[in-house]
């Protein structure tokens, strides 16, 4: 399946090199055409008119407290996170005063939430966690008025049971519900994302195509892909195929053909160490620097920094050459292009 170069259509006037900020113009005088610096702008929905935001979850598992953790992380990679990608759960209430501090930088905040591990999505649907839906609005309101991305029960696909209030069709009432009743209660400032986890064996499950809220509630669509040992480069990582599902295009071939004017957040993404090979990590972000460009639907890319990942140590930073490279990546003109608005 070729990709499909169309994510100009995300955004009107966006500019005519998405990595440079700038545009070419008409004929100027003498002859020959030239170019004029064009403003990047950032539109309603938190799109990047020029390139692609540039993210972190920082430090996770460690314990650290968040407005620390993106210190530590700003300073390790050299540059400050367009993007902080933050996880709560429940009755939880966010953005909190650390998260709101961070938002000040400017940053802008990636909130993960899972509204109710307590009951199951079809009560969620049901509204049997309404309370905890409009406390949350009523915070929101009260305060943190600026815009943000917020993905409603991120990764899904191996909760799904077709039985006991965990099916597709549940798990899509359950996230129309939340949306709905969070802008009924006044919340205008969230930014949607719906999650997906990347992994080609869940994908060619029969009920996965049905997992999908709809356009109407839905702002991006993300996914989250780790560099595994199956993963050699970018290109890998975010078309990642098996042998088992040979159906399967890869994920961003198959979110291009899917949602061909949605912008597509890399929500989580990581490299794994990987006994002997010291060098991985180094040359799996040299790769992405390399390819990122063939991506160009990719609108903001959050990196999951952790020592503690289920499968091993993420951090980028675990040799010198990967702290270089991937402090390279992100001096990129793409991650750099487009100045993030104040909260």
């Amino acid at each position: 399946m070729r990709r499909i170069a169309g994510v100009a259509v995300l955004v009107a006037g966006a500019c005519a090199t998405a990595c440079t900020g700038t545009a070419t113009s008409g004929p100027v005088p003498g002859g020959g055409a030239g170019t004029t610096p064009v403003a990047c702008a950032v539109t309603d929905k938190l799109i990047p008119t020029c390139g692609a935001w540039w993210g972190i979850a920082p430090d996770v598992f460690s314990g650290r407290g968040p407005i620390r953790a993106v210190d530590l992380a700003e300073r390790r990679m050299g540059r400050r996170a367009d993007i902080v990608h933050v996880y709560h759960r429940g009755g939880e209430l966010f953005p909190t005063a650390e998260e709101r501090e961070i938002a000040k930088g400017p940053r802008l905040l990636l909130v993960n939430w899972k509204p109710a591990l307590d009951h199951t999505w079809a009560e969620v649907a049901r509204g049997e966690v309404d309370a905890r839906v409009d406390r949350l609005a009523e915070h929101i309101r009260r305060t943190f008025p600026g815009r943000f991305f917020l993905t409603i029960h991120h990764e899904p696909e191996n909760d799904v049971r077709e039985g006991g209030g965990y099916s597709a069709a549940d798990y899509v009432a359950m996230y129309r519900h939340v949306v709905t009743r969070l802008r009924q209660q006044g919340v205008r400032n969230a930014v949607t994302v719906m999650t997906y986890m990347g992994a080609p064996n869940w994908a060619v499950k029969p009920w996965f195509g049905r997992l999908y809220p709809g356009d109407d509630v839905v702002d991006w669509v993300a996914f989250d892909p780790y560099a595994d040992d199956r993963v050699s480069d970018f290109a890998g990582l975010v078309d990642k195929t098996r042998p088992d599902a040979p159906s399967w295009p890869g994920f961003y071939r198959w979110m291009q053909a899917r949602f061909p004017a949605k912008p597509i957040m890399v929500a989580e993404w990581g490299a794994f160490e990987r006994l002997g090979a010291p060098a991985f990590k180094r040359d799996f972000f040299d790769s992405v620097r390399r390819q990122i460009g063939e991506y160009p639907q990719i609108k903001a890319l959050v990196y999951f920094d952790s020592p503690l990942a289920p499968r091993g140590d993420t951090r980028f930073d675990t040799t010198p050459g990967a702290t270089r490279a991937f402090a390279q990546l992100g001096r990129l003109p793409r991650f750099t292009s487009t100045p993030v608005p104040p909260s």
